[in-house]
């Protein structure tokens, strides 16, 4: 019995003993902890220093390239290296292209055309001259992207074909046929008159509208007249851009989207098509809304605190 209580003893000893130990092995780690998270902070900079240090562009590219790491673009450039054939599928790249270029005409001739709006009383006849300059602006951006991405993408798989191979004449016909309809396709954006985007026309007009604005600063009523013109005027903006941007994407989708698609593909490993800019007009629209809900109310605190 003796013998049991004495081991029983010892046994707790131990154990304050290791639980001792225990508390100042936790007690240490906190400090180096933090030790080690300074020790890498200091390692970072020395590896940014190495950067300025290194002696080669190899050995600077190599140490720069550790530090980015690896993302989806690294992989994309890998994945299309890796596909060394000029045309991913050429016995459709024919007939995807004959598409394509027909897909352009039909946007060309019908995507700027009027849109059907809803009823508007005496308003109508201006709000569709809006909607259509804005839906026109999208539709010929988007064109004219089309029409030099396909231009540009022919002439590099062009260069890179192997002379003499069908690929390479197919490639060739097809860029002769882009490079010979592209200026077709390039012109004035906006459905206005040259003399009307002149210099002195643009000066006149900013020039009556400072004087409108220094009215309005200067008296009360014009203060009032200048909200709600601002008012009326960022919102039938706001409306009008969000009606051609949806206008704009609808024929875009219908005319050139598929087809653009079906070409890129049986080219392969160049990317997406481009994209046409309806969404960027949506935004537009929203940040004009936001400064119709900004700018009304400063307006009235300012003629409240000038009254």
């Amino acid at each position: 019995m003796r013998c049991l209580s004495h081991l029983t003893t010892q046994t707790d000893v131990l154990k304050q003993i290791d639980d001792q130990l225990t508390c100042i092995a936790m007690e240490r780690s906190i400090p180096e902890a933090v030790e080690s998270g300074l020790d890498d902070l200091i390692l970072d900079r020395i590896d940014a220093l190495r950067i300025v240090r290194a002696v080669t562009p190899e050995e600077k590219g190599a140490l720069l390239e550790r530090i980015a790491g690896r993302g989806k673009v690294e992989q994309d450039i890998v994945r299309e290296l890796s596909k060394i054939r000029p045309l991913w599928r050429p016995d459709r790249f024919e007939e995807a292209h004959r598409m394509a270029m027909r897909s352009l005409e039909i946007l060309d001739r019908n995507g700027a055309r009027q849109a059907i709006l809803p009823r508007l009383g005496p308003l109508k006849p201006i709000a569709a001259y809006i909607v259509q300059q804005m839906t026109r602006w999208i539709v010929k951006g988007h064109q004219n992207t089309l029409a030099t991405r396909i231009r540009k993408l022919y002439e590099r798989r062009e260069a890179n074909a192997i002379p003499g191979t069908p690929e390479r004449q197919m490639l060739r016909r097809a860029r002769v046929d882009a490079a010979r309809v592209e200026p077709g396709y390039k012109g004035n954006q906006l459905g206005l008159p040259t003399f009307l985007l002149g210099g002195a026309i643009i000066s006149t007009i900013f020039s009556g509208i400072r004087a409108f604005v220094t009215w309005a600063f200067n008296d009360t009523t014009g203060s009032v007249i200048l909200a709600a013109v601002l008012a009326v005027l960022f919102g039938a903006l706001a409306w009008a851009a969000l009606y051609a941007a949806g206008v704009a994407r609808r024929r875009i989708r219908l005319s050139t989207d598929q087809s653009m698609r079906a070409l890129w593909e049986t080219i392969g490993a160049c990317g997406n098509p481009p994209k046409d800019s309806s969404y960027d007009f949506a935004v537009y629209a929203i940040i004009l809304l936001a400064l119709m809900w900004i700018l009304v109310p400063l307006a009235t605190w300012l003629i409240v605190t000038r009254v």
